[in-house]
């Protein structure tokens, strides 16, 4: 029977809403392993627009789910309808988006709240035992909501290749156990079922970050 899984963006673009390359390859993959996807996203507004050209912000403003949409091809559902009994499992693709729209990690940090619409979601999954799939800098509303998880961001040493592995150190100072991994490859915490990517944490080759998205993908719909 095919898994039914719950895909949350939160915008379009990787500096002001979902990485566009994240959510395609979770969309390949689950495509691939026969699910059944719905997509959703927050129908508010951005926290702001950037203009990717020069990345800086512009005055400009867009709404959540519309941005969304265009990832989705028009396929996306304001998430307050998401129903938590009708899905197997959620995941949620990385992207300045989540730091910004989902939550306010973009500028209050490890001191940062979730968007409460997000945190009751991602509670109920979690309550109801099924499983969550979180790529790059997702993995922070884990963080945040299941104190003492396993998570991955990737590497812990910051350098050319993990520019922002400051993030790790953050969420340990948040109670998680942060483990580290290859961009390739996932971490899966079995207690909490969560699993996690590092994804464009790294400075690593698109085919890579496919790869490893693809393995956080399989290992979601296994505990699901």
């Amino acid at each position: 029977m095919s898994k039914r899984v719950a895909v949350i963006l939160s915008g379009c673009g990787v500096y002001d809403g979902t990485e566009v390359h994240e959510a395609s390859a979770v969309l390949v993959h689950l495509s691939r392993a026969g699910a059944k996807v719905q997509m959703f996203a927050p129908n508010a507004d951005q926290m702001h627009v950037v203009n990717h050209c020069v990345g800086k912000p512009t005055e400009e403003k867009r709404n959540i789910l519309q941005e969304s949409a265009r990832i989705a091809r028009g396929d996306v559902t304001d998430l307050d309808k998401l129903d938590v009994a009708a899905f197997d499992a959620v995941i949620i693709p990385g992207g300045f988006g989540v730091a910004k729209n989902l939550s306010d990690w973009a500028v209050k940090n490890k001191e940062f709240t979730i968007q409460p619409q997000v945190e009751k979601i991602i509670k109920a999954f979690h309550k109801a035992r099924k499983p969550l799939g979180m790529c790059c800098i997702a993995s922070i509303l884990a963080a945040k909501i299941l104190p003492g998880c396993e998570l991955t961001v990737g590497q812990e040493k910051e350098c050319e290749k993990w520019p922002y592995a400051q993030t790790a150190g953050a969420m340990k100072e948040m109670g998680c156990k942060h483990v580290n991994t290859d961009v390739e490859k996932a971490h899966v915490d079995v207690k909490n079922k969560l699993v996690t990517t590092s994804a464009f944490m790294c400075n690593a080759p698109i085919h890579n970050v496919f790869d490893g998205i693809g393995v956080m993908v399989k290992e979601t719909l296994k505990l699901a």
